[in-house]
């Protein structure tokens, strides 16, 4: 039992990275089955280069979207934003903040549509199908030849080719194809490097108190979603127990439409009050003022972006 639970504690302590890691090797595993099982390059002029960028861009945008559907963020950010849009006090004091999480969002979704395109342009399959269709490169590739190179271009990646100079650009496209998914990784990579460090670098709290800001939101989560659990059977054997006896319900303190809000919105960083999260900084400041979602010094801090992660359930259920 108590090395389960030190498996439990070490997932919970590296669980985004996991979660990364994982994304990533299935996300190269489909492409790889994609590329060996699915993948049959039609090696004609008319189709070849739309079906290699379907292959190529069209699973990369299916998982760019489920990487906003899975993020417990996206759903803090939308859930209820139309009718706090009438506030004109909430437009203009979240608008940049909003911005700045979509911007956030946008790069965790990216994740996973990066690796499949760069996994498939190392693979090669995908561009050469559609590279072989595209008229420019054929320009680029048959510049000084006859027309019947272009003509047998698109057979390439079928081997059809019957002009062996022809069929010799197969490598040519190939490399192209692994140098642009070479150059993708690098620039992904230093990108990532780059925002790591400047938010790093901007970050409000020591290395140490962000350590103990996520042990913090770890433990709050636990026992929040046991705390829920436990209320909302009560709640419900209460309920029942009223149906069936026809009785009065007896009085539970049930937090209000406006208190769930208060916790539910984005995490802002003031400071003036150092609140771990957004039910720590409710706790602290409902004596102080009716709206806890926006006072003058909060700002969104990109480091601190995993405040806003956890929940009582890590992706919606839809």
């Amino acid at each position: 039992m108590e090395k389960f639970q030190a498996v439990l504690d070490w997932y919970l302590k590296h669980h985004r990275a996991l979660s990364y890691g994982l994304v990533t090797l299935l996300t190269a595993g489909g492409e790889r089955i994609f590329s060996a099982v699915v993948f049959q390059c039609p090696c004609t002029a008319a189709w070849n280069m739309a079906y290699g960028l379907v292959f190529l861009l069209v699973p990369a945008l299916v998982l760019f979207l489920l990487g906003y559907v899975l993020s417990a963020r996206t759903w803090r950010l939308v859930t209820g934003c139309c009718r706090r849009a009438r506030s004109a006090r909430w437009r203009c004091c979240s608008g940049l903040r909003r911005v700045r999480v979509c911007a956030e969002l946008t790069g965790a979704a990216a994740v996973a549509p990066l690796t499949w395109v760069a996994v498939a342009l190392l693979g090669g399959s995908f561009y050469e199908c559609a590279a072989s269709g595209s008229s420019d490169v054929a320009l680029h590739l048959c510049g000084g030849q006859d027309e019947d190179c272009r003509a047998q271009l698109p057979l390439v990646p079928c081997g059809k080719a019957e002009a062996a100079k022809v069929q010799d650009f197969l490598p040519v496209l190939r490399a192209q194809s692994q140098v642009t998914g070479w150059l993708l990784i690098a620039a992904v990579i230093v990108g990532l490097l780059i925002c790591t460090c400047v938010s790093r670098c901007l970050s409000p709290v020591s290395f140490l108190q962000l350590k103990f800001w996520k042990i913090y939101l770890e433990e709050e989560e636990k026992i929040l979603k046991s705390q829920a659990t436990e209320h909302a059977t009560e709640l419900a054997k209460e309920n029942v127990k009223c149906f069936f006896e026809h009785s009065r319900p007896r009085q539970l303190n049930t937090p209000s439409i406006k208190d769930w809000q208060q916790i539910s919105s984005l995490y802002t960083f003031n400071p003036n009050g150092q609140y771990y999260s957004l039910l720590h900084k409710y706790v602290n400041r409902k004596e102080e003022c009716d709206s806890i979602r926006s006072s003058e010094g909060d700002a969104v801090i990109p480091v601190l972006g995993f405040v806003d992660s956890p929940g009582i359930t890590s992706t919606p259920q839809l």
